[in-house]
């Protein structure tokens, strides 16, 4: 096994912080001014009412996603801090098909939706676990944990096969995209450019009381959070614009036939960019008008590769290694998806 070891790091000072959070706190407060409706004077209401679609659309994304990305920021922080590159190394498979598998799995321990699943992924690698695994692991984490189980269970209470494929269906594409981009003889070469020396270098310069690992914990947290968290609003303002820009008529209206509903519905997931703690209930509303695999692939292809997903992906990896993601993840989706549609509805 190769061990990963050189990731980029964040480096925000002091003084970039606080003005990134008083950015925040300024754009946050007008954004939630044109959501509401306020009044103002006339020029400003107009412009307010044409933005106020995309804006309401922006925060619903935006505050959706923030409390996963906090909490893969944090989860990321403590294995920094607390897990050794020898324990990560010695913990992790050596097989690269069981390492892929055993990523794909890893989101039942840490529940991250695919905001947090990045972070957490990025800190895993750096600490050499395989590639195959950290790959796997972004991948499938978003839908393969605890939360996003039992809200498919909810949604789909009286139809247990879409519980069933949608897990079964993500482990296994999951894995097999990680085992064929991760498995080769240089991974480190899919990884993206390396500015900061090994993790392991700051693993022990820290009070190691319980006030000190706090301390520690929310400093290295904090400086994840801005790093990943423009990802986050650069991505939810591109699927904001796409959903005000494109009718969701002129996508559905597509779904008609094994393979044209299918794509739709992919191409659904993707444009609204939904966390997938909630998005089995959105697909619910189709689940009259259109075909399982359809459904299924609207599920599973949707929290693996979004706008924001995607855009957070390149922290880590090369955009070559991004697209060979996303290519590989819609070729596989949407041939399970027809498959289905055609031999097993």
């Amino acid at each position: 096994m190769v061990p990963i070891a050189k990731l980029p790091q964040p480096t925000w000072t002091d003084r970039t912080r606080r003005l990134a959070i008083w950015c925040g706190i300024l754009a946050t407060a007008l954004l939630l001014w044109v959501a509401g409706g306020l009044p103002a004077s006339e020029p400003l209401a107009r412009l307010g009412t044409q933005l106020q679609g995309p804006v309401t659309i922006f925060l619903g994304i935006f505050i959706e996603a923030l409390p996963f990305l906090l909490a893969g920021v944090l989860a990321s922080s403590a294995i920094r801090l607390f897990v050794s590159s020898a324990q990560v190394r010695r913990l992790s498979p050596r097989s690269p098909i069981f390492a892929a598998l055993a990523g794909s799995l890893l989101g039942l321990a840490f529940p991250v939706c695919e905001c947090g699943s990045v972070p957490t992924a990025r800190r895993l690698l750096a600490k050499g676990a395989p590639l195959p695994l950290g790959i796997a692991f972004v991948l499938a984490a978003p839908a393969v944990n605890p939360v996003v189980i039992a809200s498919t269970w909810v949604a789909f209470g009286g139809r247990p096969e879409i519980v069933i494929g949608r897990v079964v269906l993500t482990v296994l594409i999951a894995a097999a995209v990680g085992l064929a981009l991760g498995a080769g003889p240089r991974p480190h070469e899919l990884l993206a450019p390396a500015d900061q020396p090994h993790d392991d270098a700051h693993d022990h310069d820290h009070d190691h009381s319980g006030a000190g690992r706090l301390r520690a914990i929310l400093e290295h947290a904090s400086e994840e959070f801005f790093e990943m968290g423009r990802y986050l609003v650069l991505g939810a303002l591109i699927a904001a614009t796409l959903q005000t820009v494109i009718p969701r008529s002129t996508l559905l209206a597509l779904g008609q036939g094994p393979v044209v509903s299918a794509i739709a519905l992919m191409a659904l997931a993707v444009v609204l960019s939904i966390c997938s703690t909630v998005d089995a209930f959105v697909a619910l509303a189709f689940a009259s008008s259109f075909l399982p695999g359809a459904l299924l692939a609207f599920l599973v292809f949707g929290p693996m590769v979004d706008i924001k997903s995607v855009l957070m992906f390149s922290t880590t990896f090369r955009r070559r290694t991004v697209a060979l993601m996303v290519l590989l993840t819609f070729q596989m989706t949407l041939l399970a998806a027809v498959i289905i549609n055609l031999y097993l509805r």
